[in-house]
């Protein structure tokens, strides 16, 4: 039996008979979209299937250094920190090809952290546009920078002066690609192998740095394929005496690293809902307010777009990166890309989003939004054409600039609670609040340097 054969209780432990494995690596991915996981034996997997198994609620209340928040409701010191109860996802299992051909399953967590489990929270997003007649197909394409480094000597360099994978800016490089070749096969090969083929694979602008495009899929499965692919890049580079990096802006001299996340819905009979001959740029009404949706929403939803402190020195002009909700047509100066097409390749490209998002959570922000907007009948503003940055806009559409601002919008909305719950938008809030908190507590090498001796 192949891995992504794998539909059943049944199947699974059908699979580990066959392949006579001893342990099996399960993981689940935490509110940053970091993989949390363990081996467990054939037995306890195998009992695990029909009962779940716990998991400590930790690594839902710490962040993505393990420092414990202080200033969240669903677990902590006032809980005594239990398990949760996590079940396995027999439709998710991969063959692991550097590890033997051993086993690999995704968990989500049970009731009550169901509630704050990012899979979760995109599942229960998906089962509203099923009720609504919708199915949604997404594809995400990320940019990350990779570094000749080690664990052991970014940390001797304190993340400065770092030897990229390859010098100079070689966009679109097919000498790069070639002469790199061993770490691009392996990336392609064992991606392919573990059902999250690359559709495309190449040098972006700048120093080491990388594209990917991950093949369309249905949403849950894109998504999954997303925050495997963040995972196992990672270890795929660590390998072959590399480090890959996905922070939204790791030089100030380089680009910002993009996570774009392209978008399209189909009825229940399988027709597509953005197409519609005749109409402008062959958008439908469901499309246009679709993107009237997202535009609206995306400044009050930014903090699960924009998650990290380092998320918003991406967003600057002049870097490839919005500043303000937007939309144009075939425009990538705008937040939202509309693609026109024919009725299968009709989407709408979400550009606002960088590399550092959690996958689950910045496409729930992007699917509901949109979603959210078909059921107001909501219109965009005017389509932009030409540089969106040389324009001026309604304050209502002005991205925030910090993360505080951002937690304060996402907590003060009421489509994220009617969407995503009060106890998910309360707990998502704290932990970038906490976020901000942790970032404030440090004094920069610029303060240092601007300060120190003249003020």
């Amino acid at each position: 039996m192949e891995p992504r054969q794998v539909r059943s209780a049944a199947d699974a432990r059908a699979i580990v008979d066959e392949r006579g494995v001893n342990h099996v690596k399960v993981g689940a991915f935490d509110i940053d979209g970091i993989m949390r996981g363990k081996y467990i034996s054939r037995d306890k997997f195998l009992s695990s299937l029909d009962g779940g198994f716990g998991f400590c609620d930790v690594v839902l209340g710490w962040d993505c250094q393990d420092q414990l928040y202080d200033n969240v409701q669903y677990t902590g010191w006032h809980t005594g920190y239990p398990d949760a109860p996590v079940r396995l996802l027999p439709d998710t299992c991969r063959t692991l090809p550097f590890e033997e051909n051993g086993l690999f399953f995704l968990g989500e967590f049970s009731p009550p952290g169901e509630a704050v489990c990012s899979r979760g929270l995109l599942r229960r997003v998906l089962e509203r546009a099923r009720a609504m007649g919708f199915e949604a197909y997404v594809g995400f394409e990320y940019e990350f920078f990779v570094f000749k480094e080690t664990p052991e000597s970014v940390r001797e360099k304190n993340y400065r002066g770092l030897t990229p994978m390859a010098p100079g800016w070689f966009g679109y490089s097919v000498i790069r690609n070639s002469t790199g070749n061993a770490f691009y096969r392996q990336l392609l090969d064992d991606c392919r192998e573990m059902d999250m083929a690359i559709e495309g694979l190449h040098e972006e602008t700048g120093p080491g740095v990388m594209e990917a495009a991950i093949a369309v899929d249905k949403a849950l499965a894109a998504a999954d394929k997303a925050a495997l692919f963040k995972t196992f890049a990672k270890v795929i580079a660590q390998q072959n005496g590399f480090m890959a990096t996905f922070m939204a802006k790791c030089s100030k001299d380089w680009p910002g690293q993009s996570g774009h996340i392209h978008v399209s819905l189909k009825s229940k009979s399988g027709d597509s809902v953005f197409h519609e001959a005749g109409k402008p740029h062959s958008m439908s009404d469901a499309m246009r307010w679709f993107v009237g949706g997202q535009q609206k929403l995306m400044p009050e939803l930014l903090a699960m777009v924009a998650p990290t402190i380092n998320s918003y020195r991406r967003l600057i002009p002049g870097f490839w990166a919005p500043t303000d909700s937007t939309w144009g047509v075939e425009n990538r100066t705008t937040a939202l890309r509309v693609i026109p097409g024919s009725p299968k390749s009709q989407r709408v490209e979400y550009r606002v989003a960088a590399a550092d998002a959690n996958p689950y959570v910045i496409l729930s922000a992007a699917l509901a939004s949109g979603l959210w907007g078909i059921e107001n009948k909501v219109e965009p503003g005017p389509v932009v054409t030409g540089n969106a940055y040389d324009r001026k806009y309604p304050a209502r559409l002005a991205l925030p600039r910090t993360l505080w601002e951002s937690a304060q919008r996402l907590k003060g909305s009421k489509m994220a609670r009617d969407w995503f719950g009060d106890a998910f938008v309360e707990h998502f809030a704290a932990t970038r609040e906490w976020e901000e908190r942790e970032f404030r507590k440090h004094i920069s090498d610029w303060e240092l340097a601007r300060y120190f001796e003249i003020i």
